[in-house]
């Protein structure tokens, strides 16, 4: 059985790490830096950095940051906002990162999944979908969670799947931030609709929530935010607490 993984996110905004939540009300919460390099002695198996309102500025993700993140962990991180054509992502990856996370500009377009997969290889493809619950439907979202789409989670997750992407990191906007929880029904519905790993974003308020993801949610991944920036729950701590509920991580 493969190891879940657990995987701070940091939400980058003028440099600085910010989280919010239902996506707005942000606070500031760190370097982006050192807080990588801290979650990487910790014992975090990836990282991953969201420049938040590059797709809405129409601005690039911050290269610099990058190579500085780079330079200062040993852990593979993922970087995503403003990722528009293959030349942002070669820069990326050359800057440092191991993989990119597309979302506003996959829906946009795609065929960039396509073509990311092609040229550099599905594990360097995460697709991002921001979903909201409204009745029985999961409407996908562009722009950090500010333009709604007539796309379905289910359905765009399967065809960003068939089209190669390596993981689906999808983020429950009901729950962002709330700390009730994990989405794990939808969540679920995905793991056994598809072939690629998902990531579970959004909700996580205390361990036990981890290991609800895990075993009910049936996710390969666990990303969460304030409650590492914050210092609620340790990562260390909460790999223990996962091995002993029989859940597989790396200590």
């Amino acid at each position: 059985m493969l190891a879940k993984r657990i995987i701070p996110c940091l939400d980058i905004k003028d440099g600085q790490t910010v989280k919010g939540t239902n996506f707005v009300n942000l606070r500031q919460a760190g370097d982006p830096v050192e807080l990588g390099r801290a979650y990487s002695e910790q014992g975090a198996d990836e990282l991953v950095y969201l420049d938040i309102t590059a797709s809405h500025e129409g601005r690039k993700t911050f290269t610099d940051l990058v190579k500085r993140v780079a330079a200062n962990i040993n852990i593979p991180f993922t970087v995503g906002g403003g990722i528009n054509e293959l030349s942002d992502v070669d820069r990326l990856l050359s800057a440092g990162a191991d993989k990119v996370s597309i979302n506003s500009s996959a829906i946009r377009n795609p065929d960039l999944v396509d073509e990311i997969a092609k040229h550099f290889g599905s594990q360097v493809c995460v697709v991002a979908i921001d979903a909201k619950q409204t009745g029985t439907d999961w409407k996908c979202y562009l722009n950090g969670g500010r333009i709604e789409t007539d796309k379905c989670l289910f359905d765009w997750a399967k065809e960003v799947n068939n089209r190669g992407a390596g993981e689906i990191l999808f983020t429950s906007m009901n729950h962002d931030g709330v700390k009730n929880g994990y989405a794990n029904e939808a969540l679920s519905t995905l793991a056994d609709s598809l072939t690629i790993p998902v990531i579970a974003s959004g909700g996580a308020g205390c361990m036990e929530h981890f290991r609800d993801t895990f075993v009910n949610g049936k996710a390969d991944a666990a990303l969460a935010a304030s409650v590492f920036h914050f210092g609620e729950i340790k990562i260390p701590e909460l790999k223990q607490y996962l091995c002993k509920q029989g859940i597989s991580v790396r200590l």
